[in-house]
């Protein structure tokens, strides 16, 4: 067996491969919208990483179509004699690049930048995925447990494919442990899991005030103006500091865990200078520990080829974000009822249910993490931390609940700057070294305690 040493230098020299790897991944447009790119997309990507894992050494990995019509690649390799099994989860499907115009460089072309690798799904997940290669080509025939692969292909879409396909198929994606790598670090060199999601509960509000749109300069003024009712009900999601405030729903929870530095956060998310933060509570409370509601769009006329007409009829998508601890359906229900109050003038308001999901919380008491930390000590030289993230991953539930026997840890290369789901997405290359070394010593350390 190689040493720890030797195996980071192994990690270090699978680098320019790991670059090739992401560029080729990178440079297929596998949006999981028909509507936007083509299918055959999705399925070019399935394909590669079908073919990558095999060449890694997994063994009958195949593409089965899930419930949503997308395909999950599955593979697996059997554990030594006593050995746990590993589940290692990614995605291969992305985001769409929003406005190209506000990418530096192309969104599906990997380019280097001030020491970043740039383009959509380069941190998520496509980085996680060349995460999980290199970890495994570096330990090759020294693999100390069972591996199962699964490499979702409509996270992004929130289409439930993989979860409505995971209790029909129990046997695919059972193991001691589920390392769910769609996440990331605090920062670049702070190792971190995340331990706590927060669910969604998106919904479609519509406002109708006209039979149609009528001309502004003969009815405008009397007329009611239905993308005005629609701004006064969004407006109504928010209290004045900005604050989400939902009848209902409980505002008022708070984070126990590391906190965020407010200066950090703003650093993070890319605010403005002499903007300020919106809600109350430190960020961490914010983040993880509240509800909070986006408008993820609107549907009304363009500025460019309007027309003077008063719109009689907008809509809007809207988004929930829900804390551990509150269910989401409650949460989709009093979102539907505060748009349906909040409408003036008697404008007419119909919300249409969207996707949702429940909340995470993860236990860390287990073996797995104290592998995953002794790993982390070796790479960084610190702890592992514990955070909280406002992003959902709904099969984290369903494997939860499928497999309650079974540890689940949340990490990867994924930290802040990555810029996920924004134009000019980035990873930066040293986390998918290190966290690719951290993987690598977890799966080593984890089979030694199992053999205590």
């Amino acid at each position: 067996m190689t040493t720890d040493t030797e195996l980071a230098a192994r990690i270090a020299a699978l680098m320019p491969r790991a670059e090739r790897d992401l560029a080729e991944l990178v440079a297929i447009p596998s949006v999981a919208d028909p509507r936007q790119q083509p299918p055959e997309k999705c399925r070019q990507a399935a394909e590669w990483v079908a073919a990558a894992f095999t060449e890694a050494g997994l063994q009958d990995v195949r593409l089965a179509e899930t419930p949503d019509g997308s395909h999950a690649v599955l593979g697996h390799r059997p554990p030594p004699p006593g050995a746990p099994t590993v589940l290692l989860y990614c995605h291969y499907d992305v985001q769409p690049p929003l406005d190209d115009a506000a990418w530096t460089t192309p969104p599906f072309e990997l380019t280097e930048r001030d020491g970043r690798w740039y383009g959509r799904g380069a941190a998520d997940c496509k980085g996680n995925i060349v995460m999980h290669l290199t970890a495994l080509r570096a330990l090759g025939d020294d693999l100390p447990v069972g591996i199962k692969l699964v490499a979702e292909g409509s996270e992004e879409q929130g289409t439930g494919g993989l979860e409505a396909y995971v209790p029909q198929h129990p046997e695919d994606l059972h193991a001691d442990v589920l390392l769910v790598c769609d996440t990331g670090n605090a920062a670049v060199g702070v190792p971190t899991a995340t331990t706590s999601l927060r669910g969604l509960a998106n919904v479609v509000v519509t406002v109708r005030t006209l039979a149609s749109d009528v001309h502004s300069g003969m009815f405008g003024g009397p007329a009611p103006d239905a993308l005005a009712a629609l701004v006064r009900i969004l407006d109504s999601l928010r209290d004045a500091e900005g604050g989400t405030r939902i009848d209902g729903l409980d505002d008022g929870g708070t984070w126990e865990g590391v906190g965020y530095d407010e200066q950090q956060f703003r650093a993070d998310a890319g605010v403005l200078e002499g903007v300020g933060l919106t809600g109350s509570g430190t960020v961490a409370d914010r983040l993880w520990a509240r509800p909070a509601v986006t408008v993820l769009g609107i549907d009304c006329a363009p500025v460019v080829g309007s027309a003077a007409a008063v719109p009689g009829t907008a809509r809007a998508r809207v988004s929930l974000r829900v804390p551990p601890g509150m269910d989401p359906g409650t949460a989709q229900d009093a979102l539907t009822a505060h748009l349906v109050a909040a409408a003036p003038w008697g404008a007419r308001v119909t919300v249409e249910p969207e996707s949702k999901g429940s909340p995470f919380r993860a236990a860390t008491d287990g073996p797995a993490y104290g592998a995953l930390d002794a790993a982390a000590r070796e790479v960084y030289g610190k702890p592992l931390s514990f955070l909280g993230q406002g992003g959902s991953i709904p099969l984290c539930n369903v494997l939860a609940a499928q497999y309650p026997e079974s540890e689940i840890i949340l990490m990867g290369v994924e930290e802040p700057r990555c810029l996920i789901h924004a134009p000019n997405e980035s990873v930066d290359p040293s986390e998918i070294e290190h966290m690719a070394t951290v993987e690598a010593l977890f799966l080593r350390h984890y089979a030694a305690a199992a053999h205590r």
